[in-house]
């Protein structure tokens, strides 16, 4: 590609910290130097908080290519004044239709890519939208069926098996057929997304994946014939392995990705290995989607004081994965 990959940015909830750490990941210049950064929103907005936030930025109307400025595809849709820090049907409809205009640039090949501030599941349930998140409403505007939601921490990738389930129910769902179908899907849709064939690890679910089955039977009856199986299809893929050092291997660079069989069996390792720079991408949608690794903070929203790193490695990871040269 000899252009600079356009990334798509829109700005999360308003109420909280979207705003403030994508104005603050975009006045990065080396982040502007790897992508050209797409800003989608509310223009009043954000360049209120610009100048609340101090951020040295010239924000100008999408399309106008003035050097050393960010584009905005501004939806105007905001009012002047509202809550900062509470859920609510505005900020809610709001980010709601940030993520409708970004698939919509994606589809006319405006942008190349979407990164996503955090949105409020509450705020968007108050505003008629029945998502329980981003991931679900990406999936329902492009078509998509088959989705998986991943983490990207350094050398570390994970792919969940369930995601915002109880435990008693996450741990149901460790059967023969469902890991099957995750570890094809793993196998292709990370492929794609890195260019290359892939090693996957898969994590056990007892302690020490049962100590040949001194702790559970869930790795001898459902798990281990899960992997065989796709072995004999040719995919790389072993284990089950210890969940308490698998992760850590991961990070290191032993495999290209860590199935993990329940959300926080993964968010966890994320989280302690990479907090601040893991990154949220989607898996099997027909665009790149990327997000931060963490919520709207509605309790810092407003002050100036939210950490960008987070959406930094996000918007970048976005645009290495356009050009299909991922260095995570």
């Amino acid at each position: 590609m000899d252009k600079l990959p356009r990334v798509g940015i829109t700005i999360g909830d308003a109420a909280g910290i979207g705003p403030e750490i994508s104005l603050k990941a975009i006045a990065d210049p080396e982040l502007r130097s790897a992508c050209r950064p797409v800003l989608i929103g509310d223009a009043t907005v954000l360049r209120r908080s610009a100048d609340e936030f101090g951020t040295d930025l010239t924000l100008v109307n999408f399309g106008d290519h003035e050097e050393n400025a960010v584009e905005v595809v501004d939806l105007n849709n905001l009012p002047g004044h509202f809550k900062i820090g509470v859920d609510a049907e505005v900020t809610g409809r709001a980010s709601a239709q940030n993520i409708e205009a970004a698939v919509d640039l994606w589809r006319s090949s405006d942008i190349d890519a979407i990164c996503t501030a955090p949105i409020s599941k509450k705020a968007i349930s108050l505003a008629g939208y029945d998502f329980p998140g981003h991931t679900e409403f990406l999936a329902q505007l492009t078509g998509t069926e088959e989705f998986r939601m991943s983490f990207f921490a350094g050398q570390l990738r994970t792919v969940l098996l369930s995601t915002h389930v109880s435990l008693l129910e996450g741990i149901d769902l460790v059967r023969m057929p469902a890991l099957i179908k995750l570890i094809d899907f793993t196998n292709r849709e990370m492929g794609k997304l890195l260019g290359r064939e892939v090693s996957i690890a898969v994590a056990g679910l007892n302690p020490h994946a049962s100590e040949g089955g001194m702790f559970g039977d869930q790795e001898r009856l459902e798990i281990s014939p899960a992997i065989e199986h796709c072995r004999e299809k040719g995919i790389d893929v072993s284990g089950p392995y210890s969940p308490d050092t698998i992760f850590l291997r991961g990070f290191r660079g032993d495999f290209d990705v860590v199935i993990a069989l329940y959300h926080d069996q993964a968010t966890i390792a994320v989280k302690s290995l990479s907090f601040g720079s893991g990154v949220n991408v989607t898996l099997g949608l027909p665009l790149i989607r990327t997000s931060v690794d963490h919520g709207t903070a509605y309790d810092i929203a407003g002050r100036g004081v939210a950490d960008a790193s987070s959406m930094v490695a996000a918007i970048k990871l976005a645009g290495e994965l356009v050009l299909g040269s991922p260095t995570k």
